[in-house]
């Protein structure tokens, strides 16, 4: 389907690294099919088909959306991971969790809800109507 130079095309997107560095300050949203590390500010939603890196100096002002993750700093908005999500002991997450996989570091903090899938972070109308009956049992 793919020629040779086609297949190099696409394995070198998927293993592309972005980065940015302590003193920038970004304000919008970012899209990567690659690795993306973060030790300046953003202020947007960051989506990779990759990693996300966030250092321990990095700010995050916005929802972070990829297939791993490792956490270092600040987040301010939810982190959704299809496979691994790593809390670094520093790190400090405001919002929401959505992870196949979590390792948390001693020290690190998260004020929000952590809801783990193994098949998809989709969530579907059987598990809310699950969620309504285990809701509606507990409360009467």
């Amino acid at each position: 389907m793919f020629g040779k130079s086609e297949e190099k095309s696409i394995k070198e997107i998927v293993n592309s690294s972005n980065v940015i560095s302590k003193e920038t300050n970004i304000t919008g949203n970012i899209t990567a099919q690659g690795n993306i590390r973060i030790e300046g500010t953003i202020e947007g939603r960051i989506d990779s088909k990759s990693k996300i890196v966030i250092g321990d100096s990095a700010l995050i002002k916005g929802d972070l959306k990829s297939v791993e993750a490792e956490i270092a700093g600040k987040v301010n908005g939810s982190v959704t991971c299809e496979d691994l999500l790593y809390l670094k002991s520093t790190a400090i997450i405001e919002g929401d969790i959505f992870t196949a996989k979590i390792v948390i570091e001693n020290g690190a903090q998260f004020n929000g809800k952590c809801q783990m899938k193994t098949s998809g972070m989709k969530v579907s109308k059987q598990d809310v109507k699950n969620e309504q009956k285990i809701q509606e049992s507990t409360a009467g």
